[in-house]
């Protein structure tokens, strides 16, 4: 009763959303599924391709200036035999996570499933000869996990994508650019997708930033936007443009950035919207596999960043660089494993839960559901806490983990809290009944 009443506040809120968005209006099951989104709170991204056989991130086409001739022999070589979609999912779900998003095809156009609009594809062109996609569609359906698609809107080799600010270099003659033809097989394929693949949560769209220089440049996103809604219509849509949202999109991203920050400089023109966030981020330094890369963050790091996330009313997307032998690397596996041991425990205090009334402090974020407050501390060197909570009355205090209760006192400004020790956990929280 309680979600679709939620559901018909966010429809009532359609007529205020429109006039941002003219020209879309979300299904129920579109407004549901966003509601499902932002309890979730916390995906997986997977980056993986040929590219990963390089060992050097999905952008190896570019930044090793190789020609695209050259490149597309990978494809030959490419024989992931230690893929195990099952086992993907299962290290995944026990990271707590709730969804995938999976690279279908980058920017380097290689295709990682079985497309009938390019052979360039991970069942015609390697001798691994398997659909990765529909490997992975069918074990997120058998072990109860969303899956998200990402989709690359440039392409480093097609004769027919016109030529951006990137991908200069791969031997491309620029003399048959035509979108027409682009924008046509784009639509193919994502058709492919939602329709051959089961239900799919949302589409995470890249790439439309290579045009940016070009203000004029069309990219005709309301078309592309209304085929994926009529195909699957509670499929969302995502786009990492780096920019406000726009009319036909469900959600809003923010690339290796909490909403509202912009130490990356992706954001100049991004403010936070009203729809759903998510914010995504490296387990080290690089997307794709990187095999001089261990600059691995800790556990701690990513617990700290699913609950600034979470703090800022947003998802957390972490993303994983599988290796080219199709295992997922194992400090990623192990990182995975401690952050889902973490949310045993304290997973009451992510998932379904808002930003709350007090906005992100140096010492921590704050979190609400329903009647309980949780206090996230992420670095205190006091223990004694004021938490500007203004005009709800504090019924109890009491540690997350251990149910011991603390003493408070109440005013107008706030909630003085007296912690049993100095914080020293990579997040002590703290509940507070209303």
């Amino acid at each position: 009763m309680k979600k679709l009443l939620t559901i018909a506040l966010f429809a009532a809120l359609c007529p205020l959303l429109s006039q941002a968005q003219p020209n879309y209006t979300p299904t129920a099951e579109n407004l549901a599924n966003r509601e499902t989104f932002q309890n979730d709170k916390f995906g997986i991204f997977i980056h993986w391709g040929i590219y990963s056989m390089l060992a050097d991130g999905e952008w190896a086409l570019q930044t090793k200036n190789l020609k695209q001739k050259n490149y597309e022999q990978l494809a030959a070589g490419f024989y992931p035999s230690k893929f195990n979609a099952d086992a993907w999912v299962a290290a995944i779900k026990a990271s707590g996570a709730k969804y995938i998003c999976i690279t279908s095809r980058h920017h380097d156009g290689f295709s990682m499933f079985d497309t009938k609009y390019s052979d360039y594809n991970i069942v015609k062109a390697t001798p691994f000869k398997r659909d990765i996609l529909k490997e992975l569609s069918e074990a997120c359906a058998k072990q109860g996990i969303r899956l998200h698609v990402y989709y690359s809107h440039l392409d480093w080799g097609r004769e027919d994508y016109p030529v951006g600010r990137t991908g200069h270099n791969t031997g491309r003659t620029g003399k048959q650019q035509n979108y027409d033809s682009y924008f046509k097989f784009m639509n193919n394929q994502l058709t492919e997708i939602l329709t051959n693949y089961g239900k799919i949560g949302a589409i995470w769209f890249d790439g439309k930033w290579d045009h940016d220089q070009d203000k004029n440049f069309d990219w005709r996103l309301d078309e592309q936007y209304a085929l994926i809604h009529s195909l699957q219509p509670g499929c969302m849509i995502g786009n990492n443009h780096h920019e406000a949202t726009i009319a036909g999109e469900d959600f809003q991203m923010f690339e290796k950035d909490l909403p509202g920050q912009n130490t990356t400089g992706f954001a100049d023109e991004q403010k936070v919207g009203v729809l759903p966030m998510e914010t995504c981020e490296t387990m080290n330094n690089s997307w794709g596999y990187n095999i001089n890369d261990n600059n691995f963050k800790s556990t701690k790091d990513i617990v700290q960043y699913l609950v600034k996330a979470a703090g800022n009313n947003a998802n957390f997307l972490l993303n994983v660089g599988p290796q080219p032998n199709g295992e997922i690397p194992a400090v990623s596996i192990q990182r995975l494993k401690e952050v889902g041991d973490w949310m045993q425990t304290y997973g009451e205090t992510v998932y379904g839960t808002r930003g709350g009334a007090v906005s992100p402090r140096v010492w921590g974020v704050t979190t609400q559901k329903g009647n309980k407050f949780f206090v996230h501390i992420l670095k205190l060197q006091d223990h004694v806490l004021f938490v500007p909570l203004k005009d709800k009355k504090i019924k109890k205090a009491s540690v997350f983990a251990t149910k011991a209760p603390l003493k408070f006192t109440q005013n107008q400004d706030g909630v003085v809290i007296t912690l049993d020790k100095i914080p020293d956990e990579m997040d002590y929280v703290v509940e507070l009944a209303m």
